[in-house]
């Protein structure tokens, strides 16, 4: 293995690969052992492989270490990381922590952390990229500077704290699931911090990716009025779901908080059993009247806040055309969009033989329905033939699957 000294802020995301250049997986984080007298020994990495979330490398495993990659023996065990006691993850808990300096002079900000192979073999965090004390003064500047590890202090038990600014660069281009499972990894403190700097719509697709334990878990880091904005920001049904498991009365502020129209929405999705149709949709579908032009459908589908399942098809109703609708009329699915001119009027185009599903019906029955006909989503009426939302093939994987599904590992194939 290659002497090297390497930031592991510059590592985040990269590719690890095997001697034959292979492609296994991307760095997410190296783990570290705190030593009384020596600086942290590196013990291994977390890696996110594809379709396996995230697993352990030892570091007797990594031939070579830069800036650009890391190259691996190809050996891989595909068991979930879990983080055992005396560990530290270097990204998500060194970097971004302020620490004393060892000669009394202040508290210095880690900004990033280089690890380094020693002669004797062993990998250490060696040194750090650290933001120094303000220079007195009204004009006073923070300046950086490269320390070595041994010039740090320490700190007392619980005083931890810092900015999870370059560990929340690395979770952005995460897909909501695996930012979701990113979250879960860290240490409950950090991941505190995490989320409260997190933006509200992030914290809203990771929540809907987690079970209900999780959710609660991490609401509880946001105030009140933080929760109400996170919850504006989810889906109608996965906003319900989550306020039905609350306390009734921190549920019912939450509601309270949150903006008119999209806690409408929760209220009547709140008013069905979870079991039923009615529990399982959502009451934001795209809905438009019968003379309404393919382009137009499109542009609608088009918009970035709409979900793929709920972008499947459009809906068309009488007046009006916000849930509860008029009479519903059909459905018009995208890929039958697409085969039309952009001035088709919908109208043309109308599947009206499917029948919608009626808002009591149970979970069961609405599972059926999709399967039968191999659909993404199905429409949900009242007894009055009105539109009151639409169920996707998502929502009712949630409520079939077993509740700790997230947490399973697959134990097949290495």
């Amino acid at each position: 293995m290659a002497n090297a000294r390497v930031f592991v802020g510059r590592l985040a995301g990269r590719g690890i690969f095997d001697p034959s250049g292979d492609k296994i997986g991307k760095v997410r984080d190296f783990v570290a052992v705190e030593r009384a007298a020596s600086a942290p020994r590196v013990v291994g990495l977390v890696a996110e492989i594809p379709g396996r979330k995230r697993v352990f490398i030892p570091i007797d495993q990594v031939v070579s270490v830069t800036s650009g990659q890391v190259i691996s023996n190809g050996v891989v065990n595909m068991r979930r990381f879990e983080q055992r006691g005396g560990e530290q993850r270097v990204l998500a808990e060194i970097i971004g922590r302020e620490k004393p300096l060892l000669d009394g002079s202040g508290k210095v900000k880690i900004e990033d952390a280089a690890i380094e192979q020693t002669r004797g073999g062993e990998w250490v965090v060696s040194e750090v990229f650290v933001k120094l004390p303000k220079t007195s003064g009204p004009l006073g500047r923070s300046r950086s500077k490269v320390l070595s590890w041994e010039e740090l202090g320490k700190t007392a038990a619980g005083a931890d704290s810092g900015s999870a600014e370059l560990l929340i660069q690395t979770l952005v281009d995460l897909k909501p699931a695996d930012l979701a499972e990113a979250l879960l990894e860290l240490p409950a403190v950090r991941r505190g911090e995490v989320v409260t700097e997190l933006p509200d719509d992030m914290v809203a697709d990771a929540l809907e990716e987690m079970d209900e334990s999780d959710q609660i878990a991490t609401l509880q880091y946001l105030n009140s009025d933080r929760a109400a904005d996170v919850l504006d920001q989810m889906e109608p049904d996965d906003a319900a779901d989550l306020i039905h498991a609350l306390p009734d009365q921190h549920g019912q502020e939450l509601l309270d908080l949150m903006e008119p129209e999209e806690a409408e929405d929760v209220r009547r999705l709140l008013e069905y059993e979870q079991d039923t149709a009615g529990g399982l949709m959502n009451p934001a579908p795209i809905v438009l009247p019968a003379e309404s032009s393919v382009a137009e459908a499109l542009a609608m589908i088009r918009k970035a806040e709409i979900a793929p399942a709920m972008a499947s098809a459009v809906y068309v109703t009488l007046p009006p055309y916000e849930t509860p609708t008029g009479e519903y009329q059909g459905m018009v699915h995208f890929q039958r969009m697409l085969r039309f001119p952009p001035h088709e009027r919908l109208s043309a185009l109308l599947d009206s033989e499917l029948e919608p599903i009626p808002v009591n019906a149970s979970a069961a029955e609405v599972a059926r329905r999709l399967a039968s006909y191999d659909l993404v989503a199905i429409p949900v009426v009242d007894e009055s033939n009105n539109m009151l939302g639409v169920i996707t093939i998502d929502d009712v994987l949630d409520h079939l699957l077993p509740d700790d599904w997230r947490h399973a590992d697959d134990e097949g194939g290495s």
